[in-house]
């Protein structure tokens, strides 16, 4: 499932890849085990020399872990973030007020280890929800990471976020604008359980060195957000911590990129494309999974109604553990389609997997078993579903639901 890559966008490192070339100006990274976890790095920092505009978007969740509520006060009310911190393996979420002070704790360290304002720094957790953190490790990790910044310290600050994920997910391009300067962008996800299309899914941290007003940062990175991290489904559950936040330092000295511009185009369609390249990394990792579904909805009345109907078979119970089935059971789909709030003629829906047609307008079968179990042996799985509306159409991209899922849940706090 190759996400198109915009002519004017290039890669520079993926996954496991870094260099010092690759990083945007003025960041730097590093990520380390602090004591949060019994082992595996837990702890992560970002850092940028300048001051940076920031934007962010977080979760809808009513339950908000304490890092999240302050983060979202920072990114709102500040012009200058410079830094960004992260631990993994606890959530300190519902926490109440002992945790929102280890929140404003982990931005004082961090500013004074950096010699900058605590508000100038933002807080994440991810993890077990409901226990306090334990701030001597935390602070001692703080203090070193800030003595380890490298400009190639992305990777093991992207493994310091992971919790039960099996690999990074990270991604560095570069973007070509209009006067033929160029800025880069680079980002890391974490994510593969308690992952839902209701704003943000998952934790993301971007950092690039383009110049930018607030107010448009924020919009370039709602419009990304709303067509690839709300695009994504692997369980239905949207946690208490998430968050995307991106940072624009400016150091590449580039143009100001304006609303309505080409710039703004070129580089919206280019973090858009890096989110969603991240988001699908996410699904592919998603808890348990064997299988990574492409929904594609065309022929919906808007592209909102695409949306609503791919979301809801994307977190159908059903529909995802008959995937793992390798049951070609489109009565699941239908039945999905049908409580979306889509507008669609049930009797005009078409249903094919990977290109083999399951169903035709008016409910004409033509599945074929065998072929369709065969088709479903497959680890990539491509849904095409017509809904013979109109020109609405979107993709949403889901993992199948398996006894792995089950077992990974079952003891994730054991």
């Amino acid at each position: 499932m190759q996400t198109p890559k915009p002519e004017h966008v290039s890669i520079l490192a993926a996954l496991d890849q870094e260099t010092a070339e690759a990083t945007p100006k003025g960041f730097s990274f590093a990520g380390l085990h602090s004591g949060v976890k019994n082992r595996n790095k837990d702890l992560m920092l970002s850092y940028s020399e300048h001051p940076a505009i920031a934007a962010g978007v977080f979760t809808t969740n009513v339950v908000k872990a304490p890092p999240v509520v302050l983060s979202q006060e920072f990114v709102a009310k500040s012009n200058a973030i410079r830094a960004i911190v992260c631990n993994s393996g606890n959530a300190n979420a519902c926490t109440g007020e002992p945790g929102m002070k280890d929140a404003k704790a982990m931005a004082e360290i961090t500013a004074k280890a950096l010699k900058i304002l605590p508000e100038e720094v933002v807080v994440s957790s991810t993890g077990v929800i409901g226990r306090l953190l334990p701030m001597e490790p935390i602070k001692n990790g703080i203090l070193q990471a800030s003595q380890e910044l490298s400009p190639i310290g992305f990777q093991n600050a992207a493994a310091a976020i992971m919790t039960t994920d099996t690999f990074t997910k990270t991604l560095f391009i570069e973007i070509e604008l209009v006067s033929g300067k160029k800025v880069k962008l680079c980002g890391m996800a974490k994510g593969s359980g308690m992952i839902h299309p209701n704003m943000a899914t998952m934790l993301a941290f971007l950092s690039t060195d383009a110049t930018f007003e607030k107010s448009v940062l924020q919009q370039a990175l709602s419009e990304s957000n709303q067509c690839s991290f709300n695009c994504i489904s692997v369980d239905g559950d949207t946690s208490t911590n998430d968050m995307v936040v991106v940072l624009a330092n400016g150091a590449a000295q580039a143009e100001l990129i304006e609303p309505g511009s080409e710039n703004y185009d070129r580089f919206q369609v280019a973090l858009q494309y890096l989110m969603t390249v991240l988001g699908k990394l996410i699904v592919l990792d998603g808890e348990g999974a064997t299988k990574f579904i492409e929904l594609n909805i065309e022929g919906a009345e808007t592209d909102e109604d695409a949306r609503l109907a791919g979301k809801t078979v994307a977190t159908s119970s059903l529909f995802k553990t008959a995937l793992f089935g390798e049951d070609a059971n489109w009565g699941r789909i239908i039945a999905a389609l049908g409580r979306s709030g889509a507008v669609f003629n049930p009797a005009d829906v078409e249903v094919s997997f990977n290109g083999l047609p399951i169903l035709q307008k008016n409910y004409d079968i033509v599945i074929k078993e065998e072929e369709a179990k065969r088709v479903l042996k497959e680890r990539l799985v491509e849904v095409h579903i017509k809904l013979g509306e109109g020109s609405g159409s979107a993709k949403v991209w889901t993992c199948d639901l398996t006894d792995g899922y089950i077992h990974i849940n079952a003891d994730y706090r054991t």
